[in-house]
């Protein structure tokens, strides 16, 4: 049993899990050297234990869980690495961040030269505590610290023994959820940009009923995460293209967080969204930040 668990970086999922983790009865560390208020406040609200930098939550923890943007995941890796053989102390280290197989894969690799374990997982779900119940897959030669932690605010699901698979998953699922939000908001936008908005709402009003009230649900507060969904689409992206499918769909999809990321919407986080903002208002805006193909 991990009795010290240290969580890089408890950004939105990253500060309600360790909640949950300090709920259940766990030692739960964080490292916010250099890192930024929003941060830090998320950190205070679990009451994670700070301990510095990346080298004490190395020196201190049993496991590491990884959760940050995906572009992170091994940079992160290679730094935790490098405090491992620093130190001789080598803890399990969990990447439970939205990368393809092949970027788990040289994450692992980083780790393993260190001489550490380590567990490929994805996340599916809200976070703890946000309704819904969030679940972590996990695959490697080793989960059982992971499977020691089911129940403890989330569930933990076993995909198999290979490094990737869990990784797989999620790219696989994000490709679904994540790629139909943003198809859904490159409709929209033609449409606005074409000047037919208003029929094809009425048209969905009456054939497409669900997925309108899902697109009036989800499309205007998509640009609070957009900035760090790019990296994740192009993981998809990467992830498909190594199957032999097309990645052009999430290619698509990057380019479409990027337009959102550059709107003022993209300045609010989940906690200061307006919700009052209407499907109709915030397609105005995206469609001033479009720039037409030469």
């Amino acid at each position: 049993m991990a009795e010290r668990i240290a969580i890089l970086m408890p950004g939105d999922m990253g500060h309600a899990v360790g909640r949950a983790l300090r709920e259940h009865g766990h030692d739960v560390l964080c490292a916010l050297e250099g890192r930024g208020a929003a941060t830090r406040a998320l950190a205070a609200q679990a009451r994670l234990r700070d301990v510095g930098t990346v080298a004490q939550a190395v020196a201190q923890a049993d496991m590491i869980l990884s959760i940050l943007p995906p572009s992170a995941a091994l940079g992160q890796a290679q730094q935790v690495a490098e405090a491992m053989q620093a130190s001789g102390k080598c803890p399990v280290y969990v990447d439970c961040n939205a990368i393809s197989p092949d970027t788990a894969k040289a994450v692992g690799a980083a780790i393993a030269r260190a001489g550490a374990p380590f567990i490929d997982a994805g996340i599916i779900g809200l976070a703890p505590g946000k309704g819904g119940g969030t679940r972590f897959y996990v695959s490697g030669p080793d989960v059982a610290p992971m499977l020691a932690l089911d129940g403890k605010g989330f569930a933990v699901i076993r995909t198999g023994e290979a490094i990737g698979e869990a990784s797989a998953l999620k790219m696989v699922y994000a490709g679904l959820t994540k790629g139909t939000w943003t198809l859904q908001t490159a409709v929209l936008l033609a449409a606005k940009r074409l000047g037919v908005l208003e029929p094809l709402l009425e048209e969905f009003e009456g054939s497409q009923k669900g997925p309108l009230d899902a697109m009036r649900a989800r499309v205007p507060f998509l640009p609070a995460d957009s900035a760090r969904w790019v990296g994740e689409m192009e993981e998809i992206a990467a992830t498909f293209a190594s199957a032999g499918v097309t990645p052009g769909f999430h290619d698509g999809a990057a380019e479409i967080f990027r337009l959102l990321a550059q709107t003022p919407y993209a300045a609010e986080t989940r906690a200061t969204l307006d919700r009052s903002r209407t499907l109709e208002q915030a397609l105005e805006t995206y469609a001033a930040h479009v720039t037409p193909k030469s």
